[in-house]
Order: C-alpha cells, then structure tokens, then sequence
C-alpha cells in the first residue's frame, strides 16, 4: 500500500513536468519510465557486482559495457559514465547532453537484436525540454524508494493511475485489485503461457509474475522453466506503441 509520504514525492515529480511544460499525462508518465528505468539498470548492475564480489564468480551479465558509444567527438561517451549513479551528480548542461544524446541511444539499442523490447524501444524519445527541469526530476526520482519490489510496484500502479483515470486516449486502465482477482481466479502455473491481447501497461502480466514469484518459488530453481519465465512465458499486444514502450520497461522493472 502506498503511503501518504510516497504519494506526495510521487506528486511532486508529476508536477514538475507540468510546471516545466508538459502536460499530456501520456506523456510525463513516458518520460518518468525512461528515468526510472535508467535508475532501474543501474541498480541491476550494482547488484550483479555485489554478487560477483561476494562470490568470486565473473559478472553474468553487463549492462554498462566497458569502452565507448562511438557517438560524438572523442569516440563518444564510457557506457559506464551513463549510469544513473554517476550522471545524477553531474551539473544540468552535462547531464542535458549526456541523457539526450547518449543514454536515449543506448536505451534504443541495448536489447538484443530481434527481441519484443528491443522492437518496442526503437520509438523511445527524449521530450524533457530544458536542463533545469531534467535536473529537477532526476533529484526527484532519486528519493523514490526502489529497493522494494512491493514498493516499486505500489508506486509505478500509482503514476500509472493518472494516465486512465479519464479514459487518456480512449485507454482505461484496470484496477489493481481487480487484476489480482482475475490472476487469481486463473491461477497461472509454471507451465502456462500467458497472453494479454491488450497489454496497454502490461499490469496483468506483471501481476501474473508476481504470483507466480509468490506461489510458485521453486520455479526458478530448474534452467529450464526458469528460462521459460524469462523468455516463453510472457506475451502481450497492443495498438499503441507509447504503450508498448512503458509495458515493455514495466516488465522489465519488475524483473520480467
């Protein structure tokens, strides 16, 4: 459940984006999940480091390469200058430029070829018009509270409420409450490939990984279905591609 204390920091970063100029709710809910999913990789890598320290075992996945992006002058920017733990702490004219000209790249093609979010992340744009709101927003989203898998997902539903509360675009979005129900009442199982022929923010398939991460623990213990969970399981379609993006990186946030 999301707390007063939550909901006003949340507040907070939605009325920045209104105050500097942005105000299709669409819009600013796209552009926090661009943010968030930055802050999100970095975490990812962070953790994957920690495990690689504590057990002297190589890193199993790099997010943030070494080298450079090749982009601009100098052989461009270090993919490890663009994590969000670095470019938080950077001066607005420098983080403006990094964000826009190297992080948005990065987040187009950093999926491997061929894959649903890779397709989906090819449209993903930078609309934040000025360094100065930038700045504002990544300070923002960096006092979210993101550790918490309960958490995450009571906060991302909660901005996700303020785009379907009107019906935005001809889309509504169902309740919370109701999707647990629903993906209660058809108890998916480990075996299951699950379907949402309209995605939108893909909240019941989100909620259909939770409980399976809650029902079904024993499931990541075999490559085999834990692959499946990874890979086969999880399918989803809808007409709007902005909605693709923001489910895509939903999924992705919630370890999908």
């Amino acid at each position: 459940m999301i707390t007063g204390e939550l909901r006003t920091k949340i507040d907070a970063v939605w009325n920045a984006f209104w105050a500097g100029g942005i105000a299709n709710p669409l819009e600013v809910i796209e552009q926090i999940t661009y943010l968030l999913f930055m802050r999100g990789l970095d975490d990812a890598e962070l953790l994957e480091e920690n495990r690689s320290t504590r057990t002297s075992q190589p890193m199993r996945r790099r997010i943030f390469k070494d080298g450079k992006d090749g982009i601009g002058a100098n052989g461009g920017v270090a993919y490890t200058d663009m994590r969000w733990s670095r470019l938080k702490n950077g001066d607005a004219g420098t983080m403006f430029q990094l964000v826009s000209e190297h992080v948005f790249p990065f987040l187009r093609t950093m999926a491997e070829d061929g894959t649903a979010h890779a397709t989906h992340m090819k449209g993903a744009r930078f609309t934040i018009p000025s360094p100065a709101l930038l700045v504002k927003v990544v300070d923002l989203i960096d006092k979210l509270p993101m550790q918490d898998r309960d958490t995450k997902g009571d906060l991302y539903e909660y901005m996700l409420s303020k785009i379907a509360s009107a019906g935005q675009n001809g889309q509504f979005r169902t309740p919370r409450h109701i999707i647990s129900l629903m993906v209660e009442m058809t108890a998916p199982t480990p075996k299951d490939i699950i379907c949402d022929p309209a995605c939108g923010t893909c909240g019941f398939l989100v909620a259909a990984g939770e409980y399976l991460r809650d029902n079904h623990p024993k499931l990541f213990h075999e490559q085999e279905s834990r692959d499946h969970f990874n890979e086969g399981m999880f399918h989803g379609f809808d007409f709007d591609n902005t909605m693709l993006r923001i489910g895509s990186m939903n999924m992705t946030l919630h370890g999908v």
